[in-house]
């Protein structure tokens, strides 16, 4: 590439240079030369510190990490001959990782003869959807693949994204912009009427 629009780290535009004169200019400000958008025409460069360069996106990048949602998959397996007891437990789990934010896949499996038998396997995981309902949502419904038969919950969302007992919190009203302190408050009970 013979020619390339200069910038400044500042933003200062330089123009159409030739190459060689964009690199020399850099260095002489004890920067580096660095293509910025290589598909215009002519290429855009910017003198900037490589090194600083790299470290600021590298820090924007886990900046950006840091703050996206990471949801986990977890899963409880049963068995169509699943007692009450050992139900109760899986189920209880599932409960706490759906408090937790994360989804929860429930699998049943089923061997030999037991295949013939798949209404039990719907029958724990209707009752296993009922019992979770307050707190999930059922992102997949029952389906068979395989010798396994499975379900995906999801953790309820709110509408609107508020949660729900934050309104009762603030109920004593003092302090709230836009709204009126409460008449006993000794703020406005030592301060007497202008006149």
């Amino acid at each position: 590439m013979p020619q390339v629009r200069v910038v400044a780290e500042d933003g200062e535009e330089f123009g159409v240079m030739d190459t060689r004169d964009a690199i020399r200019a850099a260095r002489e400000k004890g920067m580096d030369l660095v293509e910025v958008a290589p598909n215009a025409e002519p290429p855009v460069c910017k003198i900037i510190d490589y090194g600083r360069f790299q470290y600021l996106a590298k820090k924007k990048a886990n900046e950006a990490k840091k703050k996206q949602v990471v949801i986990v998959v977890k899963e409880v397996k049963f068995r169509p001959g699943t007692d009450e007891h050992d139900y109760s437990y899986r189920m209880k789990h599932a409960r706490q990782w759906l408090q937790e934010g994360d989804k929860v896949k429930a699998t049943i499996w089923f061997r030999g003869r037991e295949m013939t038998h798949r209404e039990l396997g719907a029958r724990i995981l209707d009752k296993l959807e009922k019992d979770l309902a307050d707190i999930s949502e059922v992102e997949m419904r029952p389906r068979m693949e395989g010798n396994q038969m499975f379900i995906f919950f999801g953790p309820k969302r709110h509408k609107g994204g508020a949660k729900p007992d934050r309104p009762a919190a603030q109920s004593d009203g003092g302090g709230q912009a836009g709204q009126p302190a409460p008449a006993s408050s000794p703020a406005s009970s030592d301060k007497k009427p202008p006149g």
